[in-house]
């Protein structure tokens, strides 16, 4: 990884500031996206949580510059290795895709050509990016199919993607993300419709790319226990907020925020037993018309009259920690439960 930018070395992989995206539906102006920050330093791994509709998938195809025609940002920044990428033309976007910046889809048979051998899809980004020879690139996708642990590479090469298991074709998945050395991943919700071991499967070789190769990762999910298996950092959305980022293990066990509360208490988890699971109540807020003041205030046990009006950005706490919550001292003993682990 060349690690270059106006950054330099020492910078974040990827620093969003006030990011805001719209989309136009016959409701009205969806705020999808409503002015979120953050960064992913290199070789971490960023969990994006929250209900669905809460931004995450919108978010990550934002920063891949893959909106639908309908949606577009309207404000903020979106650093990569120090190059904004929001004022970029498509066909300079299309440079940056696949070489410093790939996806990995939550549904591969969508995402895979259904009519092109699984190979030939991997080989495609080395030939478009890196100038390959059909040889050479077939030589780096044998490469790759082994280091995502597909069985029989040279066999499996030529087949399909329905000859291809679930897990399999994610891994396919993954191979085509790493064929061109990008410095960050984008993983959306990539092991969801897996069974649990395949799952554990596809976090660790995750993991180990983080690891040993240095990549980084932004990991969106609604699975709190993969985000605690995978990731370092983790920011939570609602409502096409940010109302909480911090260290994973900090966050997930002592949150500062009432709906990371409620993620916690609602999810489910070794140590407890499903009668202990306890719902958020309520339905997440409609981004065409959101509530005022903390948009989370009309599920909230917590919720006092300032919370209804005053608006709610991010505070900084001591330690790293930042919360959008305006009483988070009152979640002390409400986050003190039987769970010692996450």
């Amino acid at each position: 990884m060349s690690g270059e930018g106006l950054t330099g070395p020492a910078g974040p992989m990827l620093a969003v500031d006030d990011l805001r995206v719209q989309i136009s539906t016959r409701r009205g102006v969806v705020r999808a996206v409503d002015g979120i920050s953050f960064d992913v330093a290199r070789g971490e791994a960023l969990g994006l949580v929250g209900e669905s509709g809460s931004g995450k998938s919108m978010t990550l195809r934002a920063i891949l510059g893959v909106l639908p025609p309908e949606a577009k940002v309207t404000s903020g920044q979106i650093q990569l290795d120090g190059t904004d990428l929001v004022p970029l033309s498509q066909s300079d976007l299309n440079k940056i895709r696949g070489r410093k910046i790939s996806m990995i889809f939550q549904e591969p048979m969508s995402a895979l050509n259904p009519v092109m051998r699984v190979g030939y899809q991997i080989a495609e980004g080395p030939r478009i990016h890196l100038g390959y020879s059909r040889a050479k690139a077939a030589e780096r996708a044998l490469e790759l199919m082994r280091r995502v642990g597909i069985p029989d590479p040279e066999r499996r090469f030529r087949a399909f993607p329905h000859e291809f298991s679930g897990g399999m074709r994610q891994r396919v998945m993954i191979a085509i993300a790493l064929s061109c050395d990008p410095e960050i991943i984008l993983c959306d919700e990539p092991t969801t419709a897996l069974d649990v071991t395949i799952q554990d499967q596809i976090l660790r070789l995750l993991a180990r790319l983080c690891r040993d190769f240095g990549v980084s990762l932004v990991f969106v999910t609604h699975d709190l226990p993969v985000v605690a298996q995978l990731c370092q950092q983790v920011a939570v959305m609602y409502g096409g907020q940010l109302v909480e980022r911090g260290a994973v293990h900090d966050v997930l066990l002592n949150p500062k925020h009432p709906y990371t509360l409620g993620l916690v208490k609602s999810a489910p988890d070794v140590e407890v037993v499903l009668e202990s699971l306890v719902p958020i109540p309520g339905s997440p807020p409609s981004l065409v018309n959101p509530p005022p003041g903390c948009r989370f205030h009309p599920r909230c046990a917590f919720a006092e009259e300032d919370c209804k009006v005053l608006s709610t950005p991010l505070r900084r706490l001591p330690g790293g920690r930042s919360t959008a919550c305006l009483h988070y001292e009152r979640l002390e003993e409400a986050a003190v439960t039987d769970r010692t682990e996450v």
